[in-house]
């Protein structure tokens, strides 16, 4: 069964020394981004516009009970999952029926991963807080390595969230997983995308989501403010990956989405080689110039996604070696 039927089906239905970290804050720092559940008005709809218009190489994945998911995959080891509906009476888990309602049956995201080689740890740390945590669930089946995960009976930030970890030698992508050549290709991508780097929540109160953050274990939060968007709220580490809890700050995107449709993923940022290249192959795509601007990860670059995708992307270039929020707007 596919990760996104366990996910969300429980997303609803239930100092200074090293020396002197505390366990938690321990367990907190190998903790990074995983992917996003996005949602096309089709699977290949969604497909199109990510390979045709965006430059992303599109993986196989499967198709159950009228829902089909693929997999987009990067060289940093995230990804996105893409889902649609292919029947015309699909069967929805909870979490799929929720997510379509809140979405109005349009294309977008509300669902996203942490990944820790450390569940059992954190997951004891948000029980002691006092989170409503679930057990935890692993596929694709006891008889081969997959994934183990757990979420949250109430959703503490204003998206969905659960945290994630994989065994050694998990790749549903591939048909072998031992021919090495195969994985690196299947992560290149012709836009030159190689690494998720952000996440954009916006609910209507940013300062919420960062106090959640904190009390889970994410703190040392960077106030940003993106006039891209029209949002303000706060850039919070996670690992090499940046987490960024935003509010709408006059008119904009942000303010349009959360008239809209409400809290949900604003938009996703991905760090590529090749700016220029990967700025060329979505003007092409969507017909239209498109100015870099200085982001909150540097010089970047916003595709025209919304319609199409329900939320944005955005492509900046790679700085090898930055940590996350380090360039943030302040």
């Amino acid at each position: 069964m596919r990760l996104i039927l366990f996910v969300s089906a429980w997303l609803l239905c239930l100092g200074s020394a090293v020396a002197a970290e505390s366990p938690a804050a321990s367990t907190r720092s190998g903790t990074r981004l995983d992917h996003i559940l996005l949602w096309g008005r089709g699977i290949d709809q969604a497909t199109s516009v990510m390979a045709v218009r965006l430059g992303f190489q599109v993986r196989p994945g499967h198709d159950t009970d009228g829902v089909a998911n693929r997999y987009i995959r990067f060289s940093d080891s995230s990804f996105i999952e893409l889902l649609g509906i292919t029947g015309a009476d699909p069967k929805f888990d909870p979490g799929m029926k929720e997510d379509q309602q809140a979405l109005k049956g349009g294309p977008g995201s509300r669902t996203f991963g942490f990944r820790s080689a450390s569940l059992d740890a954190i997951h004891q740390s948000l029980q002691a807080s006092h989170y409503a945590v679930t057990p935890f669930f692993s596929g694709p089946d006891s008889q081969k390595p997959g994934w183990r995960l757990f979420a949250f009976d109430r959703a503490p930030l204003s998206s969905n969230t659960f945290f994630i970890d994989y065994a050694a030698g998990y790749a549903p992508d591939q048909f072998d997983p031992a021919n090495t050549d195969d994985y690196r290709v299947t992560r290149e991508h012709p836009n030159s995308a190689r690494e998720l780097s952000s996440i954009w929540l916006v609910s209507g109160d940013a300062e919420a989501d960062r106090r959640q953050l904190e009390k889970m274990g994410y703190g040392h939060a960077v106030p940003v403010k993106l006039s891209t968007v029209g949002a303000k709220g706060f850039c919070v580490p996670v690992g090499p990956t940046a987490l960024l809890v935003l509010q709408p700050d006059g008119a904009g995107l942000a303010e349009q989405t959360m008239a809209s449709g409400g809290p949900r993923i604003l938009a996703v940022s991905f760090g590529v080689a090749d700016l220029e290249r990967a700025r060329r192959w979505v003007e092409r795509g969507y017909g239209r110039t498109l100015a870099i601007y200085r982001g909150q990860s540097g010089d970047s670059f916003l595709a025209p996604t919304q319609d199409d995708l329900g939320l944005s992307i955005e492509f900046h270039a790679m700085t090898p070696g930055q940590p996350a929020c380090s360039k943030a707007n302040l």
